[in-house]
């Protein structure tokens, strides 16, 4: 039976795959701001922790994603038994995405907000600074010997390594200051040291990829989605509206520390929507750095099943985990706290709010750069192994 599916599945060249014939990544975006709209539209009491529009709670949302990972789960099963052609089952993956998404941004903006007790921190804010200090200064010292060592040619992983070391040790070296210079270098030079990354070591592949239509179409799909992740549990968009909140339209610009340093930010609250957006220049370069890094990640997945389509392969789809893991990952400090108190109760959560969530812990930051990290380092590997995609989908060891 496999052999016959293989057979039907490898019919012409590229011009013979199924077009999207609209973009299914707009389409779904579309999807989920009604369904947000929709949910939040009803003029019911919907602050954190309270029961929201149509009578949803955060258990709704856990439902609606879990449902939202049985679609994606589903399409990648049908793809790899050849029930469904691989552009098709991206399709599937797309949509699985859209749904959980809305049933994480609906669980983070219904549960309630954790508030614990300065009893129930693990060590005294005293060693902060020591721990941001000792551990910005592990991941430079090892980024130096590990770039040395393993990549001698290639300096520029050893500095955008050395640059997260800062960014973790920066509340040390510079304590007390929201408005450093270096903070804002660290912040604008990350986004600007990746790019050139990618640029050496990625950007031939990468430009083959992202002419493949329903490739870049998936990739900008998904990095939509991650953005508009990010901004919800992070607070920066909401389409709750809290008890005590502004009644009446308000713009306003206000400075915010986000990432380091403060910016000037402006925050747009709409209560006829509902509707509330903070927008700066930090959040735009971390937000939008994480999710392109994603979508890009996310097209090479894309491009990869499309070219098993043309040599009618079942191919891997360990890749998935890539772009279901950067929507549902640990990123972001709020929302793993919140499904920690719903999991293991607020006296186990507290420790990890304290170390990971508190505005004051140097390893708060670990979420941003790790992922930053991670994200790149998948790019280039994947690109490594792929060298490629346009004739041959065979893995050769990467540098």
């Amino acid at each position: 039976m496999a052999p016959e599916r293989r057979r039907s599945t490898n019919r012409g060249d590229r011009g013979a795959l199924p077009s999207p014939g609209f973009a299914w990544p707009t389409f779904g975006i579309s999807v989920l701001l009604f369904a947000l709209l929709a949910v939040t539209g009803v003029p019911t009491a919907s602050a954190h922790g309270g029961t929201g529009a149509l009578g949803l709670s955060q258990w709704h949302g856990i439902l609606v994603a879990a449902a939202g990972v049985v679609l994606l789960g589903g399409a990648v099963v049908c793809k790899r038994t050849y029930r469904l052609s691989p552009t098709t089952a991206l399709y599937g993956v797309f949509l699985g995405l859209v749904v959980t998404t809305l049933g994480t941004i609906v669980f983070e903006g219904l549960s309630p907000d954790p508030v614990y007790a300065a009893s129930s921190m693990p060590f005294e804010r005293s060693l902060y600074p020591l721990l941001s200090l000792s551990v910005g200064l592990l991941v430079t010292v090892g980024s130096l010997a590990i770039g040395w060592l393993r990549w001698p040619t290639r300096p520029r992983y050893a500095i955008l390594g050395t640059v997260m070391g800062l960014w973790i040790a920066y509340p040390a070296l510079v304590p007390a200051s929201h408005s450093h210079p270096l903070g804002y270098a660290l912040v604008l030079g990350t986004p600007v040291l990746v790019g050139y990354v990618l640029r050496r070591d990625a950007w031939s592949v990468l430009h083959t990829v992202l002419g493949d239509p329903a490739a870049r179409r998936f990739g900008i799909g998904v990095g939509l989605l991650v953005g508009l992740f990010f901004l919800s549990v992070s607070g920066y968009i909401s389409f709750f509206w809290e008890e005590g909140a502004p009644e009446e339209t308000t713009v306003a610009v206000l400075p915010v520390i986000y990432q380091l340093v403060a910016w000037p930010t402006l925050e747009v609250a709409l209560p006829a929507v509902p509707l509330f957006l903070a927008v700066s220049v930090g959040v735009v370069s971390v937000v939008g750095l994480l999710s392109v890094l994603v979508g890009l990640n996310a097209a090479l997945v894309a491009r990869q099943w499309r070219i098993e389509e043309q040599a009618g392969m079942a191919g891997s789809t360990a890749g998935t985990a890539t772009i279901v893991g950067s929507c549902t990952c640990g990123c972001c400090g709020p929302l793993v706290a919140k499904i920690a108190v719903l999991a293991a109760g607020p006296s186990i959560a507290a420790p990890l709010y304290w170390v990971f969530v508190d505005s004051a812990s140097p390893l708060g930051s670990l979420f941003v750069i790790g992922s930053i990290v991670l994200f790149t380092a998948s790019l280039v590997y994947s690109v490594g192994a792929t060298r490629d995609p346009g004739r041959s989908t065979a893995v050769v060891p990467a540098d």
